[in-house]
């Protein structure tokens, strides 16, 4: 009975862990896709989207690990960042603090997700308060690499997203349940 029970372990890990390789190659394939804006030189990323289904799919903790592992990849110069780009001058360039903040979309959204499974109106603030989160240091890496007031940083690096960015998050609530269920459903099986 013991093997049962460490079999039944290792497959739910084996499971988590391939999910997890899933929605890092979703992420690799978002991620690069952009659309640059001829006012800042931050573009329209869709990375923001992967993390938001990545966590309803996953949870918290590996959605976290999902986009860890895809940063690990972009670090090591394979082109998943914005624009197909990739490598350690991407993280220390303007748009890195986006990079770095995109952690805790992760974490503060799958946190609302996991802790509050069918409160979506509390899964709309997760996916705020990390989004409010990953522009506070996406700006404040923005202004101190171009030398920007942070208000100007604001200008340059949130608010034209804003709208984007609020679309992403009601796509996410619309996909994120079903997908969640969907997984859910087939790791029971």
């Amino acid at each position: 009975m013991e093997k049962n029970a460490v079999q039944k372990h290792s497959e739910i890990s084996v499971v988590t862990m391939t999910l997890i390789g899933v929605m890092t190659a979703i992420t690799c394939i978002l991620g690069p896709l952009s659309v640059p804006l001829p006012i800042s030189p931050v573009p329209i990323s869709f990375t923001n989207l992967a993390i938001y289904i990545t966590v309803y799919v996953l949870g918290m903790k590996p959605g976290t690990i999902s986009y860890l592992v895809y940063l690990l990849i972009g670090l090591v110069g394979a082109p998943v960042f914005s624009g197909f780009t990739g490598g350690p001058a991407k993280l220390a360039g303007p748009t890195g603090g986006y990079l770095i903040g995109f952690i805790f979309i992760a974490l503060i959204a799958g946190f609302f997700i996991d802790r509050f499974p069918k409160k979506y109106y509390l899964h709309f603030i997760g996916m705020v308060l990390g989004t409010a989160v990953c522009y506070l240091f996406g700006t404040l890496w923005l202004c101190y690499q171009l030398k920007l007031g942070f208000v100007a940083g604001l200008w340059a690096g949130v608010i034209p997203y804003l709208p984007g960015d609020a679309a992403k998050i009601i796509i996410s609530l619309i996909l994120g349940p079903v997908l969640r269920t969907a997984v859910s459903e087939f790791k029971n099986h």
